[in-house]
């Protein structure tokens, strides 16, 4: 595939998954009460841990390949049984443990368990067709997935418990995958499969799962805990907030797990770096614009968008559109440095990622609901000056590097790629 059709699909691609994960959010908020939308969205927390760990374990090592050999096509092969099988495992676990617990978010909890393997499953075909260069396949599919996401929920009656929304969300997805299994099949039959080397001690996904943990899974479950001490409703009012800006969540996202293979194709270490900068200025101006464009909105349209979680939301908008600008600047110069030496952004995701936890508390106890928010912008803006730095000085260091950054050009570990 070309290079511009390649960048025009991938673009695409994320936006469709973007507004997939957008309008999930919104019916569910629409179809649900505060509290079951707090429960819906303290689920959908969960799942998006999850997704984050397996993208980092075996997505993200994925897409720093470079070729379209054998050995690329059978890391694809391999990378997609890896993660049916786990997610099989995982999601079998927590059914079972769920099941024996009481309460809705217990019955969430197992429906989350039990559709597992499918979004799982979904998603790492996504990074498959990335190192391939068969980003239209991925668009493709992820349509697909948006227009049966949608046309379930859309016949699902006001008040919906929270698991039943979270099976119709997971098994939604089910057309997509197989759809994903078939041309991933026929993009790469006869590849061999080697589910050895993902779990081999020098693997790098073990690595990049560390710096997710520390990273946004920590924000994350910290979030979790402050709706477990403090107030259960502070998880829908951040959530519900966050929910408004779920396109830039997802192309942040995307940008670490899918941008290498598209800055791959530039020539140089400093060209790939100059995109990564441009890149983060639009992101940044895009939230930027987004937020304004949600503070000045009626009333009345942001109760349409969230029903009864939009007045606590709206009070969230500034500090969460700052934010979203500083993450903007932070996921791009984690892409940058994952470019110029994937090795090099552990020591920064474990500090700031840290400091945004201690931000985020301090705040809530200072100012509340709102002053977790800020918190969380100040984490963000102090992590994405500290990547920059970090990407500044590599150059200065290595001015003439201009060789591509692969997995398989890594320091030579037994069973990494």
């Amino acid at each position: 595939m070309r290079a511009r059709t390649a960048v025009v699909c991938s673009v695409a691609d994320q936006g469709v998954a973007a507004l997939t994960n957008i309008l999930v959010l919104v019916a569910a908020a629409r179809l649900s009460t505060v509290a079951g939308f707090a429960r819906f969205s303290a689920v959908y927390l969960v799942f998006t841990v999850l997704l984050g760990v397996s993208g980092a374990y075996t997505g993200q090592p994925l897409v720093l390949r470079r070729g379209g050999g054998d050995d690329t096509r059978g890391a694809c092969r391999t990378a997609a049984c890896f993660t049916l099988l786990a997610a099989t495992v995982l999601g079998g676990l927590l059914a079972v443990v769920c099941a024996l617990l009481p309460g809705p978010t217990a019955q969430a909890l197992m429906a989350l368990g039990l559709v597992l393997p499918v979004v799982l499953g979904q998603d790492i075909v996504r990074y498959a067709f990335a190192t391939l260069h068969a980003q239209h396949l991925a668009l493709a599919a992820d349509t697909l997935r948006l227009v049966c996401v949608m046309g379930a929920l859309a016949v699902q009656p006001h008040g919906a418990p929270a698991a039943r929304l979270v099976a119709v969300w997971g098994l939604s997805a089910l057309p997509a995958l197989l759809l994903s299994a078939v041309a991933l099949h026929c993009r790469t039959a006869g590849a061999p499969v080697a589910l050895r080397p993902l779990l081999a001690r020098g693997h790098l996904g073990r690595r990049f799962v560390v710096e997710f943990g520390v990273g946004n899974a920590t924000s994350q479950l910290s979030v979790l805990g402050l709706g477990a001490v403090g107030n259960p409703l502070v998880v829908g009012a951040l959530r519900g907030a966050t929910t408004l800006f779920g396109p830039l969540n997802v192309l942040f996202t995307s940008a670490t797990g899918f941008g290498p293979p598209l800055l791959g194709r530039l020539a140089t270490d400093r060209l790939r770096v100059r995109a990564t900068a441009a890149l983060a200025a639009v992101l940044a101006l895009t939230a930027a614009s987004w937020a304004t464009v949600l503070a000045l909105l009626p009333g009345s349209v942001g109760r349409r968008l969230l029903g009864a979680t939009w007045p606590t939301a709206a009070e969230l908008l500034p500090a969460t559109g700052s934010q979203y600008a500083a993450m903007a600047a932070g996921t791009c110069g984690l892409l940058a440095l994952r470019l110029l030496d994937p090795r090099t952004t552990l020591s920064i995701q474990v500090v700031f990622s840290l400091a945004s936890v201690a931000f985020l508390a301090c705040g809530y106890v200072v100012g509340g609901v709102p002053g977790a928010a800020w918190g969380l912008f100040l984490g963000s803006l102090c992590k994405a000056a500290a990547t920059w730095v970090r990407v500044a000085r590599l150059r200065r260091r290595t001015p003439a590097r201009d060789e591509d950054v692969s997995a398989d050009a890594l320091p030579a570990a037994p069973g990494t790629y």
